[in-house]
């Protein structure tokens, strides 16, 4: 594996006669990453694994979201992009990578949304995003090549149909992240800096509010401060919409899940992962009245 980050650090002109130390980043279940550290580093190189294409990753539309989000201010600064590589390498952002528990610090979680607000602004991102739309093309694809699903998919997915009736049309679509997992994001006790931008397009708003809370197992005190910090104040309606969204985030992430068990080469449990995703959408579809 080291030896095809050679090959593509040989085509970076201002890397060529460096010394340059490798290192294999544990992140990333769709790309390998690497760490470059040399002189002018250090630097990141993403190389998008080749079986990933069935996920609708596309390298274009990534470029365009990074660079979007370094204009923001709020990414890293992208130095070079291979696209017939499937490769992009971006400047090591250096600070503290969130989770679950640091998110609960009330600053930290301030800037998260000053950070998603900034990108949500942008005029210049690329691509469209739906989680409804992504759950039935994974589930497809899935199918098609004959993954085992647990008995409860079908209830499952016919929830999703009456939250995505519910939701209806979109009342505030934007350019958006849409896998915010606390590792995609690095605060450096100025500013949070998000990363990974693979799945972004223009989409729901909501959807990136609540794949947040769910990524970040917040409690409901934390929802409504997520609103309040977004909005300026938690409204039910909005306190609903960003719910439902929670719900469907945990639908993609099973589906994405069950997908992955048939096309990726990686040392993961693809299968605890999405059951368990599966399992907490029908919980908490129950808990929240959508199955009535």
């Amino acid at each position: 594996m080291e030896a095809d980050a050679r090959a593509v650090i040989a085509l970076l002109p201002w890397l060529r006669g460096k010394r340059v130390k490798i290192r294999r980043l544990k992140r990333g279940l769709t790309n390998r990453n690497y760490r470059l550290d040399c002189e002018g580093g250090p630097y990141v190189l993403r190389m998008l694994e080749a079986n990933s294409r069935p996920l609708g990753i596309d390298r274009q539309v990534e470029y365009a979201a990074f660079k979007a989000a370094e204009d923001a201010g709020i990414g890293p600064e992208v130095v070079a992009f291979l696209p017939r590589k499937r490769t992009l390498v971006t400047r090591f952002v250096k600070g503290r990578k969130l989770s679950p528990k640091v998110l609960r610090d009330l600053a930290v979680l301030r800037r998260v949304v000053a950070s998603m607000r900034c990108y949500h602004a942008c005029p210049n991102g690329a691509g469209t995003f739906s989680g409804f739309e992504t759950v039935r093309r994974y589930y497809a694809q899935a199918r098609r090549r004959k993954i085992a699903f647990p008995r409860s998919i079908s209830q499952a997915l016919r929830f999703l149909e009456r939250i995505e009736e519910e939701i209806g049309v979109p009342e505030h679509t934007c350019h958006c992240h849409n896998d915010l997992l606390p590792s995609n994001l690095v605060d450096d006790g100025r500013k949070t800096c998000v990363l990974d931008w693979e799945y972004a397009g223009t989409g729901d708003l909501f959807f990136d509010l609540g794949n947040l809370a769910a990524n970040s197992l917040f409690n409901q005190e934390q929802e409504k401060l997520l609103l309040q910090y977004y909005f300026g104040k938690a409204r039910p309606a909005d306190l609903r919409r960003l719910r439902l969204m929670r719900l469907v985030s945990d639908m993609r992430e099973a589906m994405w899940g069950f997908l992955q068990m048939g096309i990726s080469k990686l040392d993961f449990d693809y299968e605890s992962y999405a059951c368990r995703h599966v399992e907490r959408f029908l919980r908490d579809s129950s808990a929240r009245s959508i199955s009535d």
